[in-house]
């Protein structure tokens, strides 16, 4: 099964050095489940023909924010609601969370409540998923037909679902605790108050649960549809 990586953004050179870019982070979190992977830079302006170009599509994180004025927002937004028109299946990730749901009649925002960083729960029926998460935006409006599936109080959408086609995720599912340490390091200290970076930091020792979203991510790709 064919996924189309729509990379929405490029992580600092110091960390690429080290972890790698998008194009690296998302096949190593699906890895073993049967995906090949075609990266299609939308930031710098590079797109797919369609969404038949690929079997199902993924939008990355990014530094940048969903209403800011940039060429390829617009473009990006087209494509989204051609994806859902499509029925191919399509997953968002922490910008790509954001940008779906702007395309589709939601809003984001900087959020007046500030920053989420690192190892973060959220509460999902009865339960609890633990995942690092590195923002200041949100979705601050639900589009028509979104439904929350996990939420805690600093962050109300923290995971939608459209039907069965679209499923998008504010927190980051690809990144591990020891890249969030680097990531702080990067460009945490200076930005992201200290309070905010060491309460995270004090948290990396603990187990998150990317493992449990890359299966419900490869689930849902290779999921059923209906009509």
């Amino acid at each position: 099964m064919k996924i189309g990586l729509l990379q929405a953004g490029h992580l600092a050179d110091t960390i690429v050095e080290t972890h790698g870019d998008y194009d690296r982070l998302y096949p190593e979190l699906l890895k073993n489940q049967g995906f090949v992977f075609a990266s299609y830079p939308v930031v710098d302006g590079v797109f797919p023909d369609g969404p038949g170009a690929a079997d199902g599509w993924l939008i990355s994180g990014s530094r940048h924010g969903a209403y800011e004025d940039h060429d390829w927002i617009p473009p990006l937004e087209h494509l989204i609601r051609n994806i859902r028109d499509s029925g191919v299946p399509l997953v968002g990730i922490c910008f790509g969370h954001q940008i779906i749901a702007q395309a589709l009649g939601g809003r984001v925002e900087k959020f007046d409540g500030g920053w989420a960083i690192g190892p973060t729960d959220y509460a999902e029926d009865d339960n609890t998923l633990t995942l690092n998460a590195w923002h200041q935006d949100q979705v601050t409006r639900r589009p028509d037909g979104a439904r929350v599936t996990a939420s805690n109080a600093f962050c109300e959408n923290a995971m939608l679902t459209y039907g069965d086609r679209i499923w998008t995720i504010q927190a980051h599912p690809e990144f591990e605790n020891n890249f969030i340490h680097d990531l702080m390091e990067a460009r945490g200290r200076g930005i992201v108050p200290d309070p905010i970076l060491d309460a995270a930091e004090a948290r990396l020792a603990e187990p998150i649960d990317n493992d449990t979203i890359a299966q419900r991510i490869g689930a849902f790709f290779r999921g059923a549809r209906t009509s």
